[in-house]
């Protein structure tokens, strides 16, 4: 496990795949490939980038996210039907979750939670747009049962608040998802899914619209990641350029907005940490003897705590050193405050995290997407076959070929890399946003830059790091 990467590179000239353990709520896919050059190039990618970015002159960092005028898409205004629709499927789903079969692979409401929303959805949210607004559950019951989107709601959530409620139900879902013993049960996901959806309801019954911004937490993820998209359409006008590019129309984020985005890339990190030799060996666990989740709860949870802390602590702390830096020897020029800076800076990090979670649930995708295709077509495991599938069989004989096992790592290390490399960009475009000039832009990014260097390291290193849990 700890050998140099030098000799994995001499004797791991062959390569060595495992079966896919077909899980719905973990990554399926243990990599034990030589991959040392692919992570030297990865590194090399962003550094280089962050280099050119010094050299290159100011209006041309800012030119790279221009965006090209569409036509408009007059679109009907069919959001609250559209979603509930969507909340009667996920009524649909609850049931079939209680009266359905125990199976998870078999059961749909697992793999639509686990695959379909959480790994399909929030990918095509970033790539296509705000398909959200279309199929978020709570708007349309809520237009139903108490009135015009635009009535005054009873409380007004206080503005200290913050996106502080929004932290805590993202925390709170991560823990269930990597420490609860059995998270993808259908009967158990079942009860946790709607009592979310009563969590969200109630928000919105008490704080109106608001609380989809700053308490539920799927929906604040939704947007910010539906600012990743290349193409924004609207009925007055539609645009599009790099992904990112409606990131520079974003003001700052606040503090607590700023942490929410920072938990985010945080919580996908330790995912793909928490399965590692490394990790286990740190909290005494032999992987070659795993005792089950259920026996390392506060573990995880802890870790998960501390993972986000140390990130958040990082991160706060470069963008604090970046600004010195910038004031000391930038010149002569206003600065915009530390507040301000870290709420932009923030969302530089958005890239990274959209990047790594499509590597981490690439293999998950390509498993149990099939197993909820089979599930969709019989949902009650009773042999029906609703969508015509005939004889269906799930594969996961792309994990033992050479080519194949290739193309799914350069995919995920791909993925890794063009997340560090726009967030580079954003980063420096959002910084000369903030100071004006190119000197004090580039002086402030000479932490963060570092940082992102060796947070391209740690995410290739966790795609190639061999798995125990």
């Amino acid at each position: 496990m700890r050998r140099p990467f030098l000799l994995l590179l001499i004797l791991g000239s062959g390569l060595a795949a495992l079966p896919a353990a077909a899980h719905v709520a973990q990554q399926g896919f243990v990599l034990l490939l030589p991959t040392g050059v692919y992570i030297t190039s990865g590194i090399w990618v962003v550094a280089l980038t962050a280099v050119a970015l010094a050299v290159t002159p100011g209006h041309i960092g800012e030119k790279i996210f221009a965006s090209l005028r569409l036509p408009a898409v007059p679109a009907p205004r069919w959001e609250a039907a559209t979603s509930c629709l969507s909340f009667l499927l996920l009524c649909g789903l609850i049931y079939v979750g209680l009266a359905g079969s125990r199976d998870p692979l078999a059961n749909p409401l697992p793999l639509f939670v686990w695959t379909v929303f959480w790994v399909i959805l929030v990918i095509l949210q970033a790539l296509v747009g705000d398909l959200w607004r279309w199929i978020n559950p709570w708007a349309g019951p809520a237009r139903l049962v108490l009135g015009a989107s635009d009535r005054q709601p009873p409380i007004r959530l206080p503005e200290s608040l913050g996106s502080w409620p929004a932290i805590v139900a993202i925390v709170a879902f991560s823990a269930f998802a990597l420490a609860d013993p059995a998270p993808d049960d259908p009967a158990r996901l079942a009860v946790f899914v709607s009592l979310y959806w009563l969590y969200g309801f109630a928000g919105m019954a008490l704080f109106g619209d608001d609380w989809l911004k700053r308490g539920e937490f799927v929906s604040l993820l939704m947007h910010h990641f539906a600012t990743l998209s290349p193409v924004r359409v609207g009925r007055d006008e539609s645009r599009a350029g790099l992904p990112g590019w409606q990131l520079m129309k974003c003001p700052p984020l606040t503090i607590s907005g700023g942490i929410f985005v920072l938990i985010i890339l945080g919580t996908g990190s330790f995912d793909g940490l928490n399965e590692t030799f490394w990790w286990l060996a740190q909290i005494d666990v032999n992987p070659l003897a795993f005792p089950g989740r259920s026996a390392i709860v506060a573990e995880t949870v802890g870790g998960l705590l501390i993972a986000n802390g140390l990130l958040v602590a990082a991160f706060a702390t470069l963008v604090w050193l970046g600004d010195r830096l910038a004031r000391w020897f930038g010149g002569g020029f206003e600065p915009p405050g530390y507040a301000t800076a870290f709420g932009l800076l923030a969302l530089s990090i958005l890239p990274i995290a959209l990047g790594y979670h499509i590597a981490h649930y690439l293999t998950v995708f390509l498993v149990n997407g099939q197993y909820a295709l089979a599930a969709a077509s019989d949902p009650f495991a009773t042999g029906a076959d609703y969508l015509g599938l005939g004889t269906y069989y799930v594969t996961t004989g792309f994990f033992n070929t050479r080519d194949t096992v290739r193309v799914i790592f350069l995919t995920q290390a791909g993925a890794v890399v063009i997340g560090h490399v726009l967030a580079i960009l954003v980063a420096h475009a959002m910084a000369l946003r903030l100071y004006g000039e190119n000197r004090p832009a580039l002086l402030s990014q000479i932490p963060l830059a570092g940082f992102m260097i060796l947070y391209t390291f740690l995410g290739l290193w966790l795609l190639a790091a061999p798995k125990g849990a």
